[in-house]
C-alpha cells in the first residue's frame, strides 16, 4: 500500500527525492563552514584572478610569452599589496587598539542623549534602549569585520600563489578544451561569452567601488574623521554589495565622526556618503553597467546574510560576486535563463515568438 507513495518510475518518490535534495544541500552547506578557512582564501584567489585575466590575456595579445605576461601581473599585484599593507594596516591596528574607547564615548553620548530626552518628560530606559539600538555594538561589528579582512594578510602568501596557478589555467583552457573534446565550438562559445560578461561586470564594479572609495577618503579627510583611508578600502569594499553595502560602509564612519568630532561633523559624514553613492551607484554606474546586470534588492540581501554566516566577513564582501557570477552563468543558457530573471533587478520581457502570420514567407522556388 506504501509502495506508490514510496517509489516511481525511477525507484524514489517525488518527495523522497525533494528530501534528498535539501540532505544534500544542508550537508554541503555545512561542509562548507566548516571549511571556511581553506575555502575563503581560495574563493578571494578566484576574486582576483578574474579581475587580473583580462590585463594577463591583453599582453598576451600584445605577443608576451606567458611566463612574461604572468610575470608583469604578480608584479603589478605585489605592488598593490605592498601599498595596502603600508598605508591600510597601521590604520587598522590603531582603529582596533582604540575600538574599546570609541564604544565607551559612544556609551556615554547614549546616557546624556537619555538624560536630555529625560529634560523634556521622556523617560527611556537605558537598558531597553540599548537592548534595541546600541551604536556601541555597531562599532564593536565593524571593527570585528575589520580584523577578518586583516586576517587574510596572513594567508597573503597561498592566495598569491593560487592566483598564479589559476590564471596559468586560464590561459591554457581553450587550448585544452579544443584538445579534449570532439566539437569544442560550442562549450568554447559558452564559457567566453560567460568569462566576458563577468569579466566585463567585475571590470566596471571594480572603477566605481574606486571612485567611491576615493571620494569616502577624500571627504573623510576633508573632515578631520580618524582613519579616512581605512574607511575609504571599506566602502570600496562595500560598494561591490549594491544598495546595502553603501550603508553598511558607511554606519562606523559616522559614528567614529559623532564620536571624535560631534553631530555636525557626523552630519556632514552622512551627507558625503549619500552624495557619493548616490552619484555613483544610482547615475554613473546604472548608464555604464546596462540593464540586465544588476540582482534583485531581496537576493542580495539574502546572499549576504548566508555567505557571511558561511564565509565570515570576507563572505559578505563576495557575496554579490558570488552571486552575479551564478546570475550571468544561469543567463547563458536558454533552458536556466528563467532563474537568472528571478535573480535580477530588471523586468526584461521575452521577445514576442513570431506567429505564422508574422512569418516572412519563403520564395517559392517554382515560380
Amino acid at each position: 500500500m506504501l509502495e506508490p507513495l514510496l517509489r516511481d518510475r525511477r525507484g524514489l518518490s517525488p518527495v523522497l527525492s525533494v528530501l534528498l535534495i535539501f540532505a544534500s544541500v544542508a550537508i554541503l552547506i555545512a561542509g562548507m563552514r566548516a571549511a571556511a578557512p581553506l575555502l575563503t582564501p581560495f574563493l578571494l584567489a578566484i576574486f582576483i584572478a578574474v579581475l587580473t585575466a583580462p590585463p594577463l590575456f591583453f599582453l598576451r595579445r600584445r605577443g608576451f610569452p606567458t611566463w612574461a605576461a604572468l610575470s608583469v601581473v604578480v608584479a603589478a599585484l605585489l605592488a598593490a599589496g605592498g601599498v595596502l599593507t603600508v598605508i591600510i594596516g597601521g590604520s587598522l591596528n590603531d582603529f582596533s587598539a582604540n575600538l574599546p574607547e570609541y564604544e565607551a564615548r559612544l556609551r556615554q553620548q547614549v546616557g546624556e542623549l537619555l538624560a536630555w530626552l529625560r529634560g523634556f518628560g521622556i523617560d527611556v530606559p537605558r537598558e531597553a534602549f540599548t537592548s534595541l539600538l546600541d551604536p556601541a555594538e555597531a562599532m564593536h561589528l565593524a571593527g570585528q569585520m575589520l580584523s577578518g579582512l586583516g586576517g587574510l594578510l596572513a594567508n597573503a602568501f597561498l592566495i598569491l600563489l593560487t592566483v598564479v596557478f589559476l590564471l596559468f589555467e586560464a590561459s591554457q583552457m581553450p587550448d585544452k578544451l579544443r584538445a579534449a573534446l570532439k566539437r569544442p565550438e560550442k562549450p568554447l562559445q559558452r564559457l567566453e561569452a560567460i568569462a566576458s560578461n563577468i569579466n566585463r561586470y567585475m571590470a566596471i564594479k571594480t572603477l566605481t567601488s574606486l571612485l567611491t572609495g576615493a571620494g569616502v577618503a577624500l571627504w573623510l579627510g576633508f573632515l578631520g574623521v580618524d582613519f579616512p583611508l581605512l574607511w575609504g578600502l571599506v566602502a570600496f569594499l562595500l560598494n561591490f554589495v549594491p544598495n546595502i553595502g553603501s550603508i553598511i560602509a558607511a554606519i562606523p564612519a559616522v559614528l567614529l565622526a559623532l564620536v571624535q568630532l560631534g553631530l555636525g561633523s557626523a552630519l556632514w559624514s552622512a551627507l558625503g556618503y549619500l552624495l557619493i553613492n548616490g552619484l555613483v551607484g544610482n547615475v554613473l554606474e546604472p548608464r555604464v553597467m546596462g540593464r540586465g546586470l544588476g540582482l534583485s534588492t531581496l537576493v542580495v540581501f539574502v546572499s549576504l546574510v548566508f555567505w557571511g554566516w558561511v564565509l565570515g566577513p570576507v563572505g559578505m564582501f563576495l557575496s554579490v560576486p558570488l552571486t552575479m557570477s551564478l546570475k550571468i552563468a544561469l543567463d547563458s543558457s536558454p533552458e536556466t535563463r528563467p532563474v537568472a530573471v528571478l535573480l535580477g533587478s530588471d523586468v526584461v520581457p521575452r521577445p514576442p515568438a513570431q506567429s505564422p502570420v508574422d512569418a516572412p514567407a519563403t520564395p517559392d522556388k517554382n515560380a
